[in-house]
């Protein structure tokens, strides 16, 4: 349980359990965490179409093992809403049963996936998508509210901006408390004492009354199974993979500690197979809810990962009827604060659209609408790394130059082509449009000194040039070539059809 030698003390557990203060903010993070994960896994069962329960256990289950196995500490997993959208048309059409089968499979190819690496790819994750990625969450955080606040009584809008004027200003004299929790003591306190008819947690579903059970799934074991479940499977494995490293990133920048990606990668696989053991739903990094146990609750170690799912258990199962009575404006006041918090406002003022280029302004929008288009963060991060990708090797290919110098050697002219950049797919495929084969002289050399040669279209670009010199005889030397170039060149140049 104790993290890597890399993290600062400040996440050390060992540290925490020293020192009472430390130790106190974790507990407490913990338990606002908690609180604040009961609606939002609840909601997630319906979406994905499982009882509300499955929802709960596989959160407790989740949040209790990634503490151990995760590779960032702090972060909360659990049953999330862009893995319940995954699992719902498996779950309508074959049943839960196979929902648990896929989710040992998600489990498993996490692992593979952090086996071969595939989790050192977020780093290729630009700056840009990530500032969408964060302003995509807010809005989805705050979007998710909404239906608590539409066709409810009216008092529920006084209670819920008590609740964020509580949250706003109880920091600015005490922070011995995390305001949130603050807030949900004080509103479930007037509610209880004014016996006000408000929406609570409990009409949100009904929570567990014992302990999770062992549970096996019955489905044959068969390759039409396979075949059934691995589209599923691969998707919640995906996806999952990609908001938890994402959110990992996310919290990295927040805290200034590093995170174990890998690590991180073959501990959510863990979890999730550990949740499937007692009939979970299969899950991911709550984005929401770990910016509460991060921001709000300010919690920096593994213990208050432990304990938000220790304490969803304990409180389900020994005081639902009190966690029930919860008003849910309480709980949309944190959600509130979070969504504003978490939102990058500097991004979208307009000085800072003036200075940014307009292809990163892009790759940030694209990001946000896929997301919003989608409700899935990990489809608008694929669409914003996709475009930031072309915008980069558009904006570099116009970057390659080609310079002319004529020359006369024994008498006879010659013409040196230098070409200068960066020569890969995008740059190289109208090079061979550049070259005045009818009007240059029988000698042509190409200087490649100011340029490098990345990819086979480059080779084939230039094997394409000296076809075009030879059918009108000229003779092409190509000279300057850097040693990982020439290597390149000579390994496809001819070969390439």
């Amino acid at each position: 349980m104790l993290d890597t030698p890399s993290h600062t003390s400040v996440t050390s557990v060992g540290a925490a359990l020293r020192s009472p203060r430390r130790l106190t903010t974790e507990v407490l993070a913990g338990l606002v965490t908690s609180l604040a994960l009961i609606p939002e896994v609840v909601s997630f069962a319906v979406i994905a179409g499982v009882d509300p329960k499955v929802a709960l256990y596989t959160s407790c289950i989740m949040a209790m093992t990634i503490a151990f196995v995760g590779g960032r500490p702090a972060m909360v997993s659990a049953a999330a809403g862009a893995t319940a959208l995954v699992i719902a048309p498996l779950v309508a059409a074959h049943g839960i049963d196979h929902l648990i089968a896929a989710v040992w499979l998600a489990g498993a190819l996490q692992i593979l996936f952090a086996a071969v690496g595939l989790a050192r790819l977020v780093r290729f994750v630009p700056r840009s998508v990530m500032i969408g990625f964060v302003n995509a969450l807010a809005i989805l955080i705050f979007t998710a509210q909404l239906r608590h606040l539409v066709d409810v009584p009216w008092l529920v809008y006084p209670l819920v901006a008590a609740g964020i004027g509580l949250i706003v200003l109880v920091p600015k004299m005490t922070r011995s408390v995390p305001a949130p929790l603050i807030a949900i003591v004080v509103l479930t306190s007037v509610v209880a004492a004014l016996r006000l008819d408000v929406p609570d947690v409990g009409d949100q579903g009904e929570l567990p009354s014992g302990l999770p059970t062992w549970m096996i799934p019955d489905v044959p074991l068969t390759w039409e199974t396979l075949t059934t479940i691995a589209p599923f499977a691969l998707g919640l494995a995906l996806v999952g993979l990609l908001e938890s490293l994402l959110t990992a990133k996310l919290v990295d920048d927040i805290t200034d500690t590093p995170s174990d990606k890998t690590r991180e990668s073959w501990g959510q696989g863990v979890a999730n197979m550990a949740g499937a053991a007692f009939g979970g739903m299969g899950g991911c990094a709550m984005i929401g809810q770990t910016m509460i146990n991060v921001k709000e609750g300010r919690a920096r170690t593994r213990i208050s990962t432990f304990l938000a799912g220790a304490f969803l258990l304990l409180l389900c199962i020994t005081v639902g009827d009190v966690v029930g009575a919860i008003p849910m404006a309480a709980l949309v006041a944190v959600m509130i604060v979070i969504a504003a918090t978490t939102f990058d406002w500097h991004s979208i003022a307009p000085a800072t659209l003036r200075l940014m280029p307009r292809s990163e302004t892009l790759v940030m929008v694209v990001t946000v609408v896929g997301t919003l288009a989608t409700d899935n963060l990990a489809v608008g991060v694929v669409l914003g790394v996709l475009t930031a990708m072309v915008a980069f090797a558009r904006r570099v290919a116009h970057m390659t130059r080609l310079d002319v110098t004529d020359t006369v050697v024994d008498g006879v002219p010659a013409r040196t082509y230098r070409v200068s950049g960066e020569l890969f797919w995008a740059s190289s495929n109208d090079l061979v449009h550049r070259f005045d084969y009818a009007a240059d002289p029988p000698s042509v050399t190409i200087d490649l000194s100011a340029a490098h040669v990345w990819d086979a279209s480059t080779v084939a670009t230039l094997d394409a040039v000296q076809r075009k010199y030879a059918a009108r005889g000229t003779t092409v030397r190509i000279e300057g070539v850097d040693a990982e170039s020439r290597s390149r060149l000579d390994r496809l140049s001819g070969r390439l059809g």
